[in-house]
């Protein structure tokens, strides 16, 4: 039987998971595995990043699930440093340049893997490029970063963006004793959440001491003599001081590749992929991590969510395929959460603008409650938003912010919905209770028993 090769392009959650399930399937002699990364590391947490900048972690290598000595001893050529910069399939091969020596050569492959993840947006301004300004996608963007802190003696940081990243980010900045301002161009922080939630991330973060200012756009960022970021210019001719610039206005799909071999793309920009993530219309090629589009199980319609949970899930299903089984991800909920200092923020499903463009009658429900029962020492409160079908009572999408223990209720939520409940049983679940750890009526059941009362009002 002749050896088949595989070529994955990419060498981080998705593509290293896809390489190593692969490689359990089928041993060396039945399935030749080549992998490609640009960068130095492989298998690494990007989530975990601002938490080692912030001190949380204490080492980058902390950071690293497998390296690219225990791929390779595993059977797995792994080529770091090397960039794959065309892919000619009719040629079933990728041109790849190794960065450090600058040689470039052709591989063949049998089956291929597009893993390429995503980048960081970087509009097109003025001092976009100027040293200390740093977009965080990447170990290696990480460590630069941290290179760029111990080399500048200011501690004065902007955080241009406020979501996921933009807020870990600015906690990270603040651990370390920096003076942040945070500029974002919504009404509120975390677009992933509706403006009122998004209110009150933007009140906790204030009272944390960190700067927080709505309706930002940035034009320029100014330079000194040496080409160094000095300061960041909005729109309003307000400049914010800064000795290092973080990028936090999120990511897109880094699909160069795709887009140029005539890939199919979604209206993200990410690789369209069917269940198996074999990519639409190409029996030999798959693709999954960031770089890729996911069905949205409650909006019914494909979505880029850049997530290391579904990357990690995309190249277990993609190993199994090309190592000869099979597997599928169904799709997602857009179950995600996140903390700034003490404030946990979480959301599953839609939101209100979401509903809205998917063509949903909808009714919402929003209350305040506590982590614990209201007497437990130390009881924090939180907020919870519940959207539900007008008509029928089904869930929707929910919100969280709060206190410890806010956060991981979503859990419940996330549940239901790829479930399909309505919040009618959601006020029927078998919730654990002790004082400790809930009130009698957990807050996720309280925010479900007014979503009812709000869809029998609204009625048909």
């Amino acid at each position: 039987m002749a050896t088949e090769r595989v070529v994955v392009v990419g060498g981080d959650a998705a593509g290293m998971s896809a390489a190593s399930q692969a490689r359990r399937l089928k041993g060396p002699q039945e399935l030749e595995i080549v992998a490609f990364e640009r960068g130095h590391y492989s298998s690494y947490s990007a989530c975990g990043i601002p938490y080692w900048v912030g001190g949380q972690v204490p080492a980058r290598d902390d950071l690293i699930a497998r390296t690219p000595e225990e791929h390779r001893a595993r059977g797995i050529d792994l080529r770091t440093r090397t960039e794959v910069l065309e892919l000619d399939l009719d040629g079933r091969r990728v041109r790849a340049r190794d960065l450090d020596g600058g040689s470039e050569y052709w591989t063949g492959y049998d089956k291929l893997v597009l893993a390429t993840g995503a980048r960081p947006v970087r509009p097109r301004l003025p001092g976009i490029g100027a040293h200390g300004v740093h977009g965080i996608q990447s170990l290696d963007d990480g460590q630069r970063l941290m290179t760029t802190l111990e080399r500048t003696p200011g501690r004065r940081a902007v955080v241009v963006g406020a979501g996921y990243i933009g807020v870990e980010m600015a906690e990270a900045l603040v651990g370390r004793g920096y003076e942040v301002t945070v500029l974002h161009r919504g009404p509120q922080p975390m677009a992933t959440l509706d403006p009122d939630m998004g209110g009150l991330v933007h009140s906790a973060m204030n009272g944390m001491g960190i700067r927080t200012v709505s309706r930002a756009e940035v034009t320029e960022i100014l330079t000194d003599e040496a080409g160094r970021a000095r300061a960041v210019v909005t729109s309003k001719g307000e400049e914010y001081p800064a000795d290092v610039v973080v990028l936090g206005i999120g990511v897109e799909p880094r699909t160069g590749l795709a887009r140029a071999a005539g890939l199919p793309l979604g209206t993200s920009g990410g690789v369209l992929t069917d269940l198996s993530m074999r990519v639409r219309g190409h029996e030999d090629i798959w693709s999954g991590g960031d770089c890729v589009e996911v069905l949205d199980l409650v909006a019914g319609r494909t979505r880029h969510i850049p997530l290391g949970t579904h990357a990690n899930k995309h190249g277990q299903v993609i190993g199994s395929g090309v190592g000869g089984g099979y597997a599928t991800f169904p799709g997602v909920v857009g179950t995600a959460v996140s903390k700034v200092c003490d404030l946990e923020i979480a959301r599953t499903g839609l939101r209100e603008r979401d509903a809205l463009e998917a063509g949903l009658r909808f009714v919402t429900a929003t209350i305040t409650s506590t982590n614990t029962a209201g007497y437990y020492p130390g009881a924090a409160e939180m907020t919870v938003k519940m959207l539900a079908e007008r008509r029928t009572g089904r869930l929707l999408g929910v919100q969280i912010v709060g206190g410890a223990g806010a956060a991981k209720r979503v859990d419940v939520a996330a549940v239901a919905l790829t479930a399909g409940m309505t919040v009618d049983q959601i006020v029927s679940l078998d919730l654990g209770y002790a004082p400790p750890f809930s009130p009698v009526w957990d807050p996720v059941l309280v925010a479900a028993r007014k979503a009812v009362s709000a869809v029998r009002s609204a009625g048909v």
